[in-house]
Formats: structure tokens, C-alpha cells, sequence
């Protein structure tokens, strides 16, 4: 399977139906399976749940166009992963340089929750990603659908490895699955996740980087 789905991937009907809604409503935006980003012989993977539907859905670039970006991209440029000004614009001239983005399901769902078939046909695209990241020694899963869609890429069950935010999980073939609790808005809002627990999530990981 390739890395990427096609722009009219066929695979989730609910999906299809959402985007095809979604086209009619909205012609200008990007209404298709969102592309990861970044280099792909970065040796992180910071790995999302699926786009927004007025993010990375309209704009077309992870985490780009919602609030969930600011702490996300926010946090990468303190720490030396990325170059720029991040300003929830595709166009805006940010890069990433440490590391790489995707997400579980490469469609936007309805209400922000892709059912476990569509997480389930989507993870071929995740396995396709990982092998074609040559360089790959950690992945940053945020949120537990993330830390699960990696285990089952990987083929290793998820009870193996609990989810737990902050905890960093070395798996058989050596890979780090390192776990934050998503960048989502209702996230931060609730205390849930501060900017300073995020910050120390990426450190501790990028510590363990080297």
C-alpha cells in the first residue's frame, strides 16, 4: 500500500460521504485525505488522531487552521524541530526540520471520531509511513487512538503498552512510542493538558533522542 491515499480514497464510505458534503459546502477547501508533512528522513513522528474539518480538512497540512496547531507547532519551534513562524496558514513558511507529521485517519470524521473500522482500514497507510521513514526512532503519539494505531501497525497489541501521558514505551525492534494526551482545544481548556505538561512530554523525548 502507499504511504498516501489518493485525494478521492474510496476505502471509508462514512468518510467519502462526509467529504463529498463537505466538497459541496465548501469548494475552496481541501476536502481530502490530509498528506503528513515534514522530512521523511526525520527520525521522530509526531502522530495525530485525524484533521479538523475547518484545519488541516480545509487547509490541507497537519494540524494547520485550528487552535490544536498553536501548541503543537508551537512547542517544535522551541525545541529545534521546526523553522519559521507558524501562523495557521499552509503558506506561512514554517518547516519542519527534526521531524515528520500524520495522522491515524487521513479523512476527516464527523465529530472528530473516526469509528475502529475506519482506524482499522486507514492503519495501512501508517504502516506504509513508517517503512518508508528510514531514519525512524521515536514516535509521538497524541491521544490514545494514536498510541493504539502505532501498537497495531507495528503489530504488537495494544495491551502490551498501556497509554499514559509522559510515558516513553521501547518496543521489540527498538522504536520509542512516547505519549501525550492530544493538542485538542477541549484538551487545553480543561487543564487536561497545560503547555507545560506538553513541553515536558517533547523534552523527555527528545532527551532520550540524543
Amino acid at each position: 500500500m502507499s504511504a498516501a491515499p489518493a485525494h478521492d480514497c474510496p476505502l471509508c464510505p462514512r468518510l467519502v460521504a462526509y467529504r463529498t458534503a463537505n466538497r459541496a459546502a465548501n469548494p475552496g477547501w481541501h476536502n481530502g485525505p490530509v498528506p503528513s508533512w515534514g522530512p521523511r528522513d526525520a527520525p521522530l513522528l509526531v502522530l495525530g488522531l485525524a484533521p479538523g474539518v475547518r484545519g488541516a480538512n480545509r487547509t490541507g497540512r497537519p494540524f494547520t487552521g485550528d487552535y490544536a496547531g498553536r501548541l503543537l507547532y508551537g512547542t517544535l519551534l522551541k525545541f529545534g524541530q521546526a523553522r519559521g513562524e507558524f501562523r495557521e496558514d499552509p503558506n506561512d513558511g514554517m518547516e519542519l526540520t527534526g521531524c515528520r507529521i500524520a495522522n491515524a485517519v487521513r479523512c476527516v470524521p464527523p465529530e472528530n471520531l473516526p469509528t475502529p473500522a475506519e482506524i482499522r482500514t486507514c492503519n495501512g497507510f501508517l504502516q506504509a509511513e513508517l517503512a518508508a521513514m528510514p531514519g525512524l526512532r521515536a514516535v509521538l503519539a497524541l491521544g490514545v487512538v494514536a498510541h493504539n494505531a502505532l501498537l497495531r501497525a507495528k503489530g504488537i497489541p495494544a495491551s502490551r503498552h498501556a497509554f499514559a501521558h509522559g510515558a516513553i514505551h521501547v518496543l521489540p525492534d527498538g522504536l520509542m512510542l512516547a505519549d501525550s494526551y492530544h493538542v485538542s482545544r477541549y484538551n487545553t481548556s480543561t487543564r487536561r493538558l497545560t503547555p507545560e505538561m506538553f513541553e515536558a512530554a517533547v523534552e523527555a523525548l527528545l532527551a532520550r533522542l540524543g
